[in-house]
């Protein structure tokens, strides 16, 4: 526990002193990008890497608590730190009561089942076009503002944003570490098992499911606060299908590897900007390449990676 804290202090001393090593403007937006996300990826993370539970409707609660919050602030006038947890405790409550039906699945036919609903999600933020603007988006969403500072910067969005996401990532590696993080692993390698150790593992699912969810909710709020315009494209299956991505690529069952694969996903189209058409298979091949070599992750890789190159290196010398 020691260690852990050690390197979370560390991760956070770095992540602060980012910013003075960039000019501002277009990358320090992009880093904003990488702080939302890996609060998304930290949230599937915990049900998919711990609890051995897929969801590629991620997106749907991440959308959700965008709009909840942009419509509570715009056309109800609603304090945004106000909106903020209203919009997480409905979207957790909602996750809440979809859960205990939709848990009961397992593999294809839980993936099958949270993609239906995050298409349903997408749908509405579509067709309820007086409350959310539809396919136009809702705009003049309000930037936070906090003792008279006004969060309308990317260099004070960096902070604000990041600052969220070292919260989250410091109470997901306690949670983690904790028995309740015990027994989600023992959910993951066996349900059966778990229930015979006395974990409640519907409970437990349904309970994680909706912390998932609800740490969704406060990165879609933030979102919306940060580019104060939000439209449902920003929240559609591909997205949910990233999210994925950024979970595998980084490593399952780990929070920095969140992080990673948070990073990987969000920097890469920038640097694919000029391939053209041929993006897409450079980011279908590096997850082949990925699920290929270092079925681990990121995470687990590269220290893997370093290890050969250094025993390979000492037995040239020997």
């Amino acid at each position: 526990m020691k260690r852990d804290l050690l390197l979370f202090i560390a991760f956070s001393l770095l992540i602060m002193v980012a910013p003075q090593f960039f000019e501002g403007g277009y990358l320090m937006n992009v880093l904003v990008f990488v702080g939302i996300n890996t609060m998304l990826a930290i949230a599937l993370n915990l049900l998919l890497g711990y609890a051995g539970q897929i969801s590629l409707g991620h997106a749907g609660f991440f959308g959700l608590g965008a709009y909840l919050s942009g419509v509570l602030t715009t056309t109800y006038s609603l304090n945004p730190w106000v909106a903020m947890p209203v919009a997480a405790i409905t979207v957790g409550f909602l996750a809440g009561l979809i859960g205990f039906p939709i848990l009961k699945l397992k593999g294809h036919y839980l993936a099958m089942a949270t993609l239906g609903l995050g298409i349903i999600i997408y749908i509405v933020f579509n067709e309820t076009v007086e409350l959310t603007g539809g396919p136009s988006g809702l705009s003049a969403i309000p930037n936070l503002q906090l003792a008279g500072i006004i969060f309308d910067s990317d260099v004070k969005n960096y902070y604000l944003i990041w600052g969220m996401a070292l919260a989250v990532m410091l109470f997901s590696i306690n949670l983690a570490n904790s028995r309740v993080g015990r027994a989600l692993r023992a959910v993951h390698d066996s349900e059966i098992a778990a229930q015979v150790l006395g974990v409640n593992a519907r409970l437990l699912k349904v309970q994680i499911f909706a912390l998932s969810a609800v740490i969704s909710s406060l990165a879609g709020s933030l979102y919306a606060h940060t580019m104060t315009f939000i439209s449902p494209t920003s929240f559609g299956f591909n997205f949910s299908i990233e999210l994925l991505t950024m979970v595998v690529i980084g490593g399952l069952g780990s929070i920095y590897g969140s992080f990673l694969g948070a990073a990987l996903l969000t920097l890469l189209p920038e640097f694919l900007r000029g391939a053209n058409d041929y993006d897409i298979i450079i980011y279908g091949g590096l997850l082949v390449v990925m699920v290929m070599f270092m079925p681990g992750g990121l995470v687990r890789g590269i220290p893997a990676l370093f290890r050969k190159v250094v025993e390979k290196v000492g037995t040239g010398h020997a």
